[in-house]
């Protein structure tokens, strides 16, 4: 030992800090400890408050203790974890700096007697440490691959669209999302500018950030636009539409239906639709933009000019909530387009999710797109399903709803609807038969007559809000002895794909019924199976087990373990409960309204998944409603129902519902990145060609904050892809608001743009005057927090690059 004798005073500052965070681990560690967890946090916090008090009294053996510490928290993490880089961050990097900490000279160099022995063991184990870090970062994360694509080739894409248009949500009305357009590439997307932007004007208002003083209302600019021609067309979250020139950015005209949006809590518009009328049927607007109003109106526009079509409705609107019954304001309102198809404009609509049991009708009508007369509607609970409603009748109350984007095969003369729950969604003891029937469902309707043909569900008796939030989109793929199977991918909130065949619904990809879970709260029950698309791969997560459990450090990672541990949990399809309920995955879904892009030529998938877990508890109703959290109502009136919040009223059945994600005090997930990843699937062999992390957490940060360092980890994500022929995927969607393009055969990103806004919206494409045109929609979203605008963004390669690439 060395004979140097300490300096200065008691080193109390490290020695406290390292005591208080001891203490913080000995009280977690006997907590967990009892509930059946680790024992890791106890010995861990035992040691630090003994190398703490050894430090206070100045002895040179708490050097010791803590390279004990630091050494065994390397090998019981190798142990849980091993060499997984995220999961490994949170237990080592607080120990690498303990470890520096001590070996500082106010913290080393006022111990006696100084053993040099102990300084070079703690800086070792420090150091080791680090280097596995370092190993486990360079570990390969994700799947890495490469898809074979069909270069030159244009074989299996949807010709209905001309390549240069972008005429429905997803291009096609078989949503595909995919552009044959190839002039951009994957060897010059590097060269790719912002060519022009615009703004909308229609922007965020108070109280619609979702932390309003009103209960929060939400503001989100998810449209994708469609390109007629010479023109695009959007829509914005106050529902205003706007015609673009398609060459400059430069607005056309614009059209504000004054919507009154007070009490809706959800504000968006993902498109509009375009219809084009058989000659001579109408003169005053033979060509029509026709788009949902937020307050429950219909709208159709002269295509050329933005007035209201005055041959339409009363002026140019019709009302959704004629053959509703009572509907209590905000209950009811359309997000997506209508789909047109066969002369009938076909639309459903969101119904306010967990409100109560005698909630309007979640029926799917269709209107001739000409006078907006409605034509038929599908109401589940009438019979027959399928009739024409006269002035005094009412569709029957409290059934499925179809809110997403449909899809439609206008060959087989078949729309495809995306169905929800019976409301409230996490509670269905009272649900009717054909409830049950239809709901979490994929419908297929006959179009012109609105006959169904058939039918497929995802989800059985569905309490944990699976609905089916897109249609799916439409692919040929290669049969046996050269013939062509018509199919459908079908992407879920659950992170699993169906593949069926579109004309008969039966599945081309394997699915099968596996037992899941029981214990439904007393009064409602369970299914003892529930389908898995066997027949393809998924992106839903792993199952949540505690040591997999992340944290920004250990002592919030601890605190997940014991939310863990006193939650109820059985993997996925885990009931609801009278207790904390994990979800996972949860209502905000792995794959949710986007969907997925198809690649009709190279037959692939490609998706982004979003990752994170939500907290329900289910509260009996007297009890939550005397303590005052929730108000009594029967449905009439407009009050009183929750705009906002956590607390699903669920009226009419005995509970309330609470439901939250689930994230630890330092407000970062409670489970390991990645948050969000994309993936790209082949149909044909059926396997994963690769899958990354997408997103960094540049603009998210802990305590809700939007600064951070750009850390790899893949993040959350709301808005989906865009597929070229040029071999590459554009996507924005992600929290750390950018547009990226990445390599369709690699997966890896090869360009991006800062945005100014969060691009919560879906990409398109179009060329005009022979220049091709990358756009999105970046005015973020208010349930994302990522920051707002009302943007239009256009890139393009310069006219150089553009004149070498044809």
């Amino acid at each position: 030992m060395s004979s140097e004798t300490p300096t200065g005073s008691r080193p109390w500052a490290i020695s406290g800090l390292i005591f208080i965070v001891s203490l913080t681990l000995i009280i977690g560690g006997i907590e967990l400890i009892s509930l059946g967890g680790t024992f890791y946090y106890l010995i861990a916090g035992l040691a630090l408050a003994a190398s703490a008090a050894l430090a206070w009294t100045r002895r040179s053996l708490a050097l010791w203790v803590v390279a004990v510490t630091i050494f065994g928290t390397l090998v019981w993490s190798l142990a849980e974890v091993h060499l997984t880089f995220w999961e490994l961050e949170p237990r080592l990097v607080a120990f690498i700096v303990l470890g520096l900490l001590v070996l500082l000279p106010w913290f080393r160099g006022r111990l006696f007697p100084v053993s040099r022995a102990a300084t070079l063991t703690v800086g070792g184990v420090t150091a080791a440490t680090f280097l596995t870090l370092v190993v486990a970062a360079l570990q390969p994360n994700g799947i890495s691959g490469a898809a074979q694509l069909a270069s030159g080739s244009d074989g299996g894409s949807d010709t209905s669209v001309p390549d240069q248009d972008w005429q429905y949500y997803g291009r096609t009305q078989g949503q595909d999302r995919f552009s044959p357009l190839k002039q951009i590439n994957a060897g010059n997307v590097k060269n790719l500018k912002l060519a022009w932007s615009m703004h909308t004007g229609d922007t965020m208002r108070a109280g619609e950030d979702q932390g309003g003083t009103d209960g929060g209302h939400e503001f989100n600019f998810e449209n994708t636009p469609i390109k007629v021609d010479d023109t695009l067309y959007v829509c914005t979250g106050h529902s205003w539409v706007e015609a673009i020139d398609a060459a400059t950015g430069k607005i056309k005209w614009k059209y504000d239906p004054k919507a009154n949006t007070g009490p809706d809590v959800y504000l968006a518009c993902r498109g509009v639709s375009y219809y084009k009328a058989p000659e001579g049927a109408s003169a005053e607007c033979p060509e029509r933009i026709i788009a949902p109003v937020l307050d429950a109106r219909m709208m159709a526009l002269n295509a050329k000019t933005g007035k209201p079509c005055e041959d339409f409705g009363e002026h140019g609107f019709i009302s959704l909530t004629q053959y509703l019954g009572h509907v209590p304001d905000g209950f009811h309102f359309v997000t997506s387009p209508p789909m047109i198809i066969s002369d009938r404009v076909i639309t459903g609509g969101w119904i306010f999710d967990n409100q109560a049991t005698f909630e309007p009708s979640g029926a799917v009508r269709a209107f001739d797109p000409i006078t907006g007369k409605i034509v038929w509607a599908w109401d589940v609970g009438h019979n027959p399903q399928t009739w024409t409603p006269g002035p005094n009748d009412e569709l029957t109350r409290d059934t499925p709803n179809a809110w997403g984007v449909y899809t439609a095969d206008p060959k087989l003369g078949l729309v495809y609807l995306p169905t929800g729950n019976a409301p409230p969604d996490y509670f269905g003891g009272h649900r009717r038969p054909f409830d049950d029937k239809f709901s979490s469902s994929i419908i297929a309707l006959d179009a012109k007559t609105g006959e169904l043909r058939w039918h497929f569900q995802t989800v059985h008796h569905d309490v944990w809000d699976m609905d089916v939030p897109v249609g799916p989109s439409l692919i040929d793929l290669p049969g046996p002895d050269g013939s062509t199977i018509p199919a459908l991918v079908q992407t879920t909130k659950r992170g699993e794909f169906f593949m069926l065949n579109r004309e008969t619904g039966k599945p081309v990809a394997e699915v099968a019924e596996k037992k899941t879970p029981q214990g439904a709260v007393p009064g409602d029950w369970t299914t003892p199976t529930q389908p898995y698309s066997v027949g393809l791969p998924s992106v839903s997560p792993k199952d949540l087990t505690e040591k997999h459990l992340w944290g920004a450090t250990p002592i919030d990672q601890m605190m997940c373990r014991i939310q863990f541990r006193k939650a109820a949990y059985q993997g996925q399809f885990t009931p609801p409960q009278l207790k904390e309920t994990i979800v996972y995955p949860a209502f905000d879904g792995v794959v949710d309204w986007n969907g997925a892009s198809v690649d009709p030529v190279n037959k692939l998938v490609i998706s982004t998944a979003n990752y994170i877990p939500f907290m329900l508890r289910m509260a009996p109703r007297d009890a939550v409603e005397k303590a005052g959290f929730v108000p009594p109502w029967d449905g009439s009136g407009n009050e009183p129902h929750v705009k906002g919040g956590v607390y699903g009223p669920q009226y009419g059945t005995p509970y309330v519902g609470y439901v939250h994600p689930w994230l630890n005090p330092l407000m970062v997930p409670c489970d390991a990145p990645p948050w969000g990843t994309l993936t790209a699937i082949d149909l044909v062999s059926r396997k994963i060609v690769w899958q990354h992390p997408i997103g960094t957490t540049r603009d998210t940060g802990p305590f809700g904050t939007h600064t951070n360092l750009p850390l790899p980890t893949g993040m959350f994500n709301i808005g989906g892809t865009m597929v070229t022929g040029g071999g590459l995927v554009f996507l924005g969607a992600t929290a750390d608001d950018y547009l990226r393009a990445v390599d369709e055969s690699t997966g890896k990103v090869v360009w991006r743009a800062r945005l100014p806004a969060g691009g919560q919206a879906n990409p398109m494409s179009y060329m005009i005057n022979g220049k091709q045109y990358i756009v999105i929609a970046a005015g973020g979203h208010a349930g994302m927090g990522t920051r707002t605008g009302d943007y239009i963004l256009a890139y393009a390669l310069d006219d150089g690059q553009t004149a070498q690439a044809n």
